[in-house]
């Protein structure tokens, strides 16, 4: 069974995961929706066949000792790969994401124009957020492709494992991969100040000692951005928190407030028509006023008025607003819409048109634009 093959079918079905394990025939990932290649079920032999044809030597007694290895690799003429290897049952398993060769812009990627001047802030804390395949890396590797094509910076990632290649343009970037040229996030990220870095990013932040690190390196005039597993700017900000102890908590609140810059969390919406997903996006901009509600823990849940109210002034948004927007321009259906809002009541009464006259803050998001294009494929 050559491994070549099937992800030469995951890459024409535009899949953007494949499952392969021993006894049923490889499964791809098409649209957030599971369906099964025509290849025959591997057997445990071929499996390991497969792990022979991919594994350097060095992944290989890693994967013996751990029982798991994640990686990235690249197939000549056809495209790059991140895999976890892992054990089930006794025998291998494996799973391939596509990660494209080409990165996109943000603005063929449909992410709010405010992101690409949040890339272009000096200093400071970015966070991209959401739940796993919500596109969050695809976004990252946006935001430097943009600092890349228009500033001079020395910008510095470190990844597990790294998926998507910078060249050099206006900007140098280098690009570090836990467990092949250093150990630890937070090892690498200790190195990393003494590198002259303008911009450091982070490919995820597993621990209170990188969470801390990194909020240190924002403030001392760093650009520092990564990504949490997270839905929303709120619970974000109750995660970092949550790193620590609890008689730090009121001090990572005002370290908080001061560092961070902005919270981009996403969430993939299947499109009307046609093949492809879009990004639904909820935008938090750290204001004055939300810098005091990410000190005071009884004023956080304000924050998510605060991004609805602030899209004329900040360029904010919530996540219903980036949804109606979408269904405005025909992107997605009502119940996609409504399936994905977070208040699927309020949702569906401003589509009956029952809203405050004196609310204005939907309007943008309420009228159709012109002449729009394609979402990008995230």
């Amino acid at each position: 069974m050559k491994i070549k093959n099937i992800l030469e079918s995951v890459i024409a079905t535009k899949a953007s995961d494949l499952h392969l394990k021993a006894g049923i025939s490889p499964v791809v990932r098409v649209d957030g929706k599971l369906q099964r290649l025509d290849f025959k079920s591997p057997s445990p032999e071929d499996m390991e066949d497969i792990a022979g044809q991919i594994l350097t030597p060095e992944q290989k007694k890693l994967f013996m000792d751990e029982k798991e290895v994640d990686f990235a690799f690249g197939v000549s003429g056809l495209a790059r790969f991140r895999a976890n290897f892992y054990v089930q049952r006794g025998s291998i398993a494996m799973v391939f994401r596509h990660v494209p060769v080409k990165i996109m812009s943000l603005e063929e990627l449909m992410i709010p124009d405010v992101v690409k001047d949040l890339s272009h802030r000096k200093r400071g804390l970015i966070f991209v957020t959401g739940t796993v395949g919500s596109g969050k890396s695809t976004t990252l590797a946006g935001m430097v492709r943009e600092i890349n094509e228009t500033s001079s910076k020395n910008v510095i990632t470190i990844e597990d494992p790294i998926e998507f290649l910078h060249h050099d343009k206006k900007s140098i970037i280098n690009q570090r991969e836990i467990g092949n040229v250093t150990k630890t996030f937070h090892e690498a990220l200790r190195h990393v100040l003494r590198q002259d870095p303008d911009v450091i990013l982070i490919g995820e932040i597993r621990d209170a000692v990188t969470m801390e690190i990194a909020l240190k390196a924002a403030d001392t005039g760093h650009l520092v951005l990564s990504t949490l597993h997270t839905i929303d700017a709120t619970q974000t900000i109750n995660r970092v928190i949550s790193f620590f102890p609890p008689h730090q908590h009121q001090e990572i609140r005002y370290l908080m407030a001061t560092t961070l810059q902005s919270v981009i969390s996403q969430r993939l919406i299947p499109l009307k028509e046609g093949h492809g997903r879009a990004a639904a996006v909820e935008v938090m901009v750290v204001t004055a006023a939300i810098r005091d509600y990410i000190k005071d823990p009884d004023k956080t849940p304000l924050i998510k008025q605060a991004i609805k109210e602030g899209v004329s002034s900040y360029g904010m948004q919530s996540f219903d607003q980036s949804l109606m927007k979408l269904l405005t321009e025909g992107l997605i259906s009502k119940e996609q819409a409504l399936k994905n809002s977070t208040n699927s009541h309020e949702f569906e009464l401003r589509l009956k048109g029952v809203q405050s006259a004196s609310d204005k803050s939907w309007d943008q998001f309420e009228e159709a634009e012109t002449g729009g294009g394609s979402p990008g494929e995230l």
